[in-house]
């Protein structure tokens, strides 16, 4: 395990891609444990990604991609901006609310914190918000919109672990608003101290042209889950469902999507699953190998020796994936790890769509945490800011979307109250 670790950290701090880094130190873990190494290694890739509900991963990815473009996410954020934007600090709360909408059709953190950044960041400045804020709260509104389904880790997890899909899906409604929640009444504050103006209150006439503008994007999570919740879809035919969706409003609804760019938008949709599903192999040899090392056995040994050893082990492991969702992202770390953490979960009496949940949220946070979170690149690039400067505006928020994640850790019940009242555990 040494040996693995070592190639791990070596290849990391010589800023080799992270799939190849990943693939690496499980090769040498199967030049260890296996005796036709290579072979190992192959099949376990291809085992890894042989799976009906990652069929879901390219298409919504591609439906994302489609949304990001089509006009979907500015009808959303104003219909936000209606709701909330003429409470103090509202339109930074309308970011959160956008978020928690679009997130809730895209599926792909990386389409909603692109999406959602562009159509925000513009105004919020103008409306008085330094640019660093700005990025700040669409930052930290993305970091918690990982948890509204459809999400693509969660169908990764469901995959690994053997879980519904369906069942993480619900999971996650309830969690999202508590952190929306936790994070509009910091904003509050926040423009409360730094007399940031409210919006101009909306007639009954404007809310509801919002309402009318937002119809059609609205539609399409209603259809998403209601066929999945219902029984009449798998995620993987929703995500279908979702892609033609997508298309048809942007192209022909909107027709912001022009027929030039459909090319360029499936090949980019087609890459980032590659990269995508090489991470995920690659992150299977590790994780056997950990397996095969008896980490799980020796983890439940380890825990049950630790007083209130339920708690403490939540804990520490949404720390481990805050870090890991900031260095390498939350694919790789889930497909390596969570093999080896679920079992010592379960035997700790930890519910696993709960322990899910909470690495779902852990690896948002991850995502955004400064300075090195793929995503708050994202962010300040859109806002052509420098990472340096919004790192000091982006740590209130990573401690106040902590303090989310320790209410959702501490009460089970936020979690597994809707897939319960569904009967989907």
């Amino acid at each position: 395990m040494t040996l693995v670790t070592l190639v791990f950290l070596a290849l990391l701090a010589l800023g080799v891609p992270v799939a190849m880094t990943v693939g690496m130190a499980g090769y040498a873990g199967a030049l260890l444990a296996a005796p036709a190494p290579l072979a190992v290694t192959v099949q376990t890739i291809l085992h890894q990604i042989d799976s009906f509900v990652l069929l879901s991963l390219p298409l919504f990815i591609l439906a994302g991609a489609l949304m990001e473009t089509g006009g979907i996410a500015r009808r959303l954020v104003r219909l936000a901006v209606a709701l909330v934007g003429w409470i103090r600090g509202g339109l930074g709360m309308a970011v959160v609310a956008a978020e928690y909408i679009f997130s809730g059709i895209s599926g792909s953190t990386v389409a909603d914190v692109s999406a959602v950044a562009a159509t925000t960041i513009p105004g919020m400045v103008r409306a008085g918000y330094s640019p660093e804020l700005a990025v700040a709260i669409v930052s930290s509104a993305s970091a918690m919109g990982i948890l509204v389904p459809p999400c693509i880790l969660m169908i990764v997890i469901g995959s690994v672990a053997s879980l519904s899909v369906a069942a993480l899906f619900t999971a996650g409604f309830l969690p999202a608003v508590v952190m929306a929640l936790v994070l509009m009444v910091y904003i509050w504050r926040l423009a409360g101290r730094a007399g940031i103006a409210a919006e101009t209150r909306p007639s009954a006439g404007e809310l509801a042209w919002a309402f009318w503008d937002a119809l059609i994007p609205l539609g399409m999570p209603v259809i998403i889950f209601g066929g999945i919740l219902g029984g009449i879809m798998t995620p993987t035919e929703a995500s279908v469902i979702a892609v033609l969706y997508a298309a048809v409003v942007g192209v022909f609804v909107y027709r912001e999507i022009k027929w030039k760019d459909l090319p360029d938008i499936v090949i980019s949709s087609a890459v980032v699953t590659g990269a995508v599903g090489l991470l995920l192999g690659a992150a299977g040899v590790v994780s056997w190998f950990l397996t095969v090392q008896q980490l799980p056995a020796t983890l439940i040994t380890l825990m049950t020796l630790v007083p209130g050893s339920s708690l403490v082990f939540l804990f520490a492991t949404a720390a481990v994936f805050v870090f890991f969702g900031a260095v390498i992202e939350g694919l790789p770390a889930v497909v390596i790890l969570l093999p080896s953490l679920l079992p010592v979960a379960a035997g700790l009496g930890i519910h696993p769509i709960h322990y899910a949940i909470v690495i779902v949220a852990a690896v948002g946070i991850g995502l955004f945490l400064p300075p090195i979170g793929v995503g708050l690149f994202i962010a300040c690039g859109i806002a052509e800011l420098s990472v340096d400067r919004a790192t000091r505006a982006m740590l209130p928020f990573v401690f106040v979307l902590s303090l989310g994640l320790i209410i959702v850790i501490l009460v089970p019940w936020i979690t597994l109250v809707l897939p319960r009242l569904l009967n989907l555990l």
